[in-house]
């Protein structure tokens, strides 16, 4: 079974960071490009990064650049999301999720919950 399981939320201040993790399971995660995706309180999907199969292609919204960075140790079946300089507007669920083909998503996380207040 596909198992996509995020952890490393919680409550930050502004300007502080989080690194949040996505362990994978049930498929030969070396093989798939991954990517987070969003959703603040209210809002819609919101897609924020993506790293191919080798982690050397790396794709980021414009929300973040400069901000968070993505990685993966194929060897540990683990997806990453460095967090720094985070603002309130981060404050989200964050999912990990498998990408089929480009930005087609066919497995999800259950969500980590961000919160970035004062």
């Amino acid at each position: 079974e596909v198992q996509l399981a995020e952890s490393g939320g919680g409550l930050v201040q502004p300007g502080g960071s989080l690194r949040l993790s996505c362990a994978a399971s049930g498929f030969s995660f070396s093989m798939y490009a991954m990517s987070w995706v969003r959703q603040a309180p209210g809002k819609g999907l919101e897609w924020v990064s993506a790293i191919n199969d080798g982690g050397d292609n790396i794709r980021y919204g414009d929300s973040v650049k400069g901000r968070f960075t993505i990685s993966r140790d194929n060897a540990k079946n683990t997806l990453y999301l460095q967090m720094n300089s985070l603002k309130p507007e981060d404050t989200a669920v964050y999912y990990c999720a498998r990408e089929l083909t480009l930005f087609d998503f066919d497995s999800w996380g259950q969500g980590t919950q961000v919160t970035v207040s004062s």
